[in-house]
């Protein structure tokens, strides 16, 4: 049975290099009810590389498979070993503007080839019918970025049986820009997502792009059907924190707009045994910790939390040692700030 996603979603969003499994497993101890993605990983690797690049722990459940390619053959052979993996779902990448996916013919230029996006939509279906494909694009592309372009590519689609659509509120410029400055340059554009929605309400439509906050969250829930974060979620984990109250109350601004003190205690606590397994079969401390620096961010103890990890965390041969150590530096920051509170207000 293909797996649905219901309204309201929220979900982290793909980010090369950075949502690898340990990352996700990372952010699932923080949420329960978001939808997890991969980082994009290529046909070519899951087909021909020496590494299992579909592993995954079974806690990241809700998981989706983003998936880099062009070869309808390909594609449907990922797709059919993703369903049999267990996958929720595998999702097309049509929206990385780097070289290297552009070279490779998939990403963000697959927007002037709609035809080609249809043709892989409609054979990982027919390889693996009970799984949900979706397709995560921009607006548009360089000059290519008007109402009619990006309905076009969306009529494509949907005419190849797709019903779930991520689109980042931005274009992408393939001609001049880095991904970075792609990420940052092009404006967003909310209204024309919320545009989208309307012309297409039969599909599950979730917007990406520039949202930081719950209150965003919920002004675009009104709109779509679900919300993707990406750097956000990952330079300030503790924003995950929210996420399972949105779903539940979507209409609600969540009494707490990210993760108590005590839930990120719990965290780092609940990793430890995981990093340690991870030491166990050859990983090392970094592969792990690198994803969890931005945890207490904009809290006593944040910076000197990073600087440990990113300095001790390459070399560190104990689990328990580097964080401990991490923690307790926490700890005495939050000591120390609590205690000038507490001077301050007493002098007042």
């Amino acid at each position: 049975m293909v797996q649905q996603l219901t309204a309201p979603t929220l979900a982290v969003a793909p980010m090369l290099d950075w949502t690898d499994r340990h990352c996700r497993y990372f952010h699932r101890l923080l949420t329960n009810k978001t939808v997890l993605f991969t980082e994009m990983v290529t046909t070519g690797a899951i087909i021909h590389g020496k590494f299992d690049f579909l592993a995954f722990n079974p806690a990241e459940q809700p998981v989706v498979l983003q998936l880099g390619g062009s070869d309808p053959e390909a594609m449907a052979e990922c797709a059919s070993r993703a369903y049999e993996r267990g996958y929720a779902g595998v999702d097309i990448n049509v929206g990385c503007p780097s070289d290297r996916v552009k070279n490779g013919s998939f990403g963000a230029c697959l927007m002037a080839a709609p035809e080609t996006v249809a043709q892989c939509i409609e054979a990982m279906q027919k390889a693996a019918p009970q799984l949900r494909v979706s397709v995560k694009t921009r607006l548009g592309i360089d000059e290519m970025d008007s109402d009619e372009f990006l309905y076009g590519f969306i009529d494509s689609i949907v005419d190849a049986g797709c019903k779930n659509l991520t689109l980042h509120a931005r274009k992408a410029w393939l001609k001049g820009l880095s991904p970075k400055q792609n990420r940052e340059i092009p404006p967003l554009q909310y209204q024309r997502v919320y545009d989208a929605k309307v012309r297409y309400p039969q599909l599950h439509m979730m917007i990406n792009g520039g949202i930081t906050n719950a209150a965003d969250i919920l002004t675009h829930l009104q709109h779509v059907d679900g919300v993707m974060i990406g750097r956000e979620a990952y330079q300030n984990p503790a924003f995950l924190g929210c996420f399972d109250s949105i779903v539940s109350a979507p209409n609600e601004l969540p009494v707490a707009t990210s993760a108590s003190f005590e839930q990120q205690l719990a965290v780092v606590e609940q990793m430890i045994p995981y990093i340690a397994a991870h030491l166990e079969q050859g990983g090392r401390c970094w592969h792990v910790v690198r994803h969890m620096l931005g945890l207490f961010q904009g809290q006593p103890g944040a910076k000197r939390w990073r600087q440990w990890l990113s300095q001790q965390g390459p070399s560190a041969e104990s689990a328990h040692e580097l964080v401990q150590n991490g923690l307790e530096m926490v700890l005495q920051a939050r000591e120390k700030f609590d205690h000038n509170i507490a001077e301050s207000t007493n002098a007042g």
